[in-house]
C-alpha cells in the first residue's frame, strides 16, 4: 500500500441554509476542495451521508454528486455509517488510492437536517439505534447517551456540573472559527441553569445538528509538493455492538479502544505523541469515554482532563480546536469530514487564535451510533 497525502481541503459555515439545496451545499465543499488542490478532475468520488433518502428524499449521492459538479465517468458512491458517515467515506476513498486502483479521490461529506421538523429528524437519527430493543422501546440517542451518563456519575462519582468544561472549551475554539455554527460564548452558569433534555444531559451537553458539508482531496503521497505535506499515517475502524446494553461494559467505548489502538500501531505513535485531538462530542459524555479509551486518560478519569484545564489549545490534551460538535456542529453525516479538514488546518498552522502550537500530529474520531461504529485516522505533517 502506497502513502496518502491530502491535498485540498473545503468546507462551509454550518446552519440552516434555507436557500440552498443538498447539491448546493455539497457542491460549494468539493469545489472548494479542489481550488485548495489546483485540481479540475478526479478519478473517483466517495460521499459520506446518512440522512438523505428520510430527510432529503434523495439516495444515489455518489451520482447526483457527480452530475452536479461534472465528475462524469468516474466512480461515485455514498458510504454510510450512521453519524460515521464522514470518516467511512473517507477511509473508502483512502483505501482505494492506497491500492493503486485509482490516482485521486475526493471525499465529500455532506448532510442537510433543516428539511424536516425536529421530531422527524430525531427519529430519522434513531435509525441508527437498534430498531428491535432500543427503538421500538421509544429511547431516543439522547437519551441512550443520558442513561450511560448518569451510570458513569454513580459508578465514578463525578457531578454533572464536573462535565462542563468540554462544552465551555467546545465554544471557546468556535469563537474563532469562521464555519462554526455557533459564536456564543458559554459559562459555567449558563450551563448550569440550561433546560434539562433528559436527565443528567442538559442543552448545553448536546451538539446542535444543522446543514453543513465538508471535503478533501487525497492523493499519491509522492505527487504532493506543496508544504507542510499532510500524510495519513493511519486509519483504522471498529465495531461494537449496535445496542448499548448489550455490551459487557457500557461505559467504555470498545470500538474506540480498538481502532485508535490500530492507529497508534500503523502511525508508530502513541497518544503522547498527539498534539491535538478532534474527538466525537455529540454529548459531554462521549467526550470523557472517547478520552479513556483512546488512552489519554484512566476510567473513570476522563472528566478530569478538562477540570484541568488539560483540553484548551495550549493544553496537554487539545481537544475540538474547532468547536468540535458541541458548538462547530453536528450535521451527522459531514462531521467526519469536518473533523479532517480541521485536523489539516491545523498541522498547515491556518488556525489563528486555537492554533495548537507546533502541531505535526493530529488525530480525528468519528463515531456512528452510540459508540457502535467508530473511525480514527491519525495525520502527520512531512518532509
Amino acid at each position: 500500500m502506497r502513502e496518502v497525502a491530502i491535498l485540498g481541503i473545503g468546507q462551509i459555515k454550518i446552519g440552516e441554509h434555507w436557500d440552498k439545496s443538498l447539491r448546493e451545499i455539497g457542491g460549494e465543499a468539493a469545489f472548494a476542495a479542489m481550488q485548495d488542490a489546483g485540481m479540475d478532475k478526479v478519478d473517483s468520488l466517495y460521499v459520506g451521508n446518512m440522512l438523505s433518502p428520510i430527510v432529503s428524499g434523495q439516495n444515489q449521492l455518489g451520482t447526483f454528486f457527480s452530475d452536479w459538479i461534472g465528475l462524469w465517468k468516474q466512480e461515485a458512491v455514498k458510504v454510510e455509517a450512521a453519524c460515521g458517515s464522514g470518516a467511512a467515506a473517507f477511509r473508502a476513498a483512502l483505501m482505494a488510492v492506497a491500492s493503486g486502483d485509482v490516482e485521486s479521490s475526493l471525499v465529500v461529506g455532506v448532510e442537510k437536517m433543516t428539511d424536516k421538523a425536529g421530531r422527524d429528524v430525531t427519529a430519522s437519527l434513531a435509525t441508527a439505534a437498534d430498531a428491535d430493543y432500543e427503538v421500538e422501546q421509544g429511547i431516543s440517542f439522547v437519551g441512550i447517551n443520558a442513561l450511560v451518563m448518569r451510570r458513569y456519575m454513580h459508578e465514578f462519582g463525578w457531578k454533572h456540573d464536573d462535565f462542563a468544561p468540554f462544552s465551555i472549551n467546545s465554544h471557546a475554539n468556535a469563537m474563532h472559527n469562521p464555519y462554526a455554527r455557533l459564536h456564543e460564548k458559554l459559562t459555567v452558569e449558563r450551563f448550569e441553569k440550561s433546560s434539562m433534555v433528559a436527565t443528567p444531559i442538559n442543552l448545553m451537553d448536546a451538539s446542535p445538528t444543522g446543514d453543513g458539508a465538508a471535503a478533501a482531496i487525497i492523493v499519491p503521497a509522492e505527487k504532493v509538493m506543496r508544504k507542510p505535506k499532510i500524510v495519513v499515517a493511519a486509519s483504522a475502524a471498529a465495531t461494537d455492538t449496535i445496542a448499548v446494553h448489550s455490551r459487557k461494559d457500557p461505559m467504555f467505548l470498545k470500538a474506540a479502544y480498538e481502532s485508535s489502538k490500530r492507529a497508534y500501531e500503523m502511525a508508530g505513535v502513541t497518544p503522547e505523541d498527539i498534539d491535538l485531538f478532534e474527538l466525537h462530542d455529540a454529548f459531554s459524555i462521549m467526550a470523557a469515554l472517547s478520552l479513556e479509551a483512546s488512552g489519554f486518560a484512566e476510567r473513570g478519569q476522563g472528566v478530569r482532563l478538562g477540570l484541568d484545564n488539560e483540553i484548551s489549545p495550549q493544553g496537554r490534551v487539545p481537544v475540538c480546536t474547532r468547536g468540535g460538535l458541541k458548538a462547530r456542529g453536528h450535521p451527522v453525516g459531514a462531521t467526519g469530514m469536518y473533523q479532517i479538514v480541521e485536523v489539516v488546518q491545523q498541522l498547515r498552522g491556518e488556525c489563528g487564535k486555537t492554533q495548537v502550537d507546533g502541531a505535526m500530529i493530529g488525530m480525528a474520531q468519528n463515531i456512528g451510533g452510540s459508540g457502535a461504529t467508530i473511525f480514527t485516522h491519525i495525520l502527520k505533517t512531512a518532509a
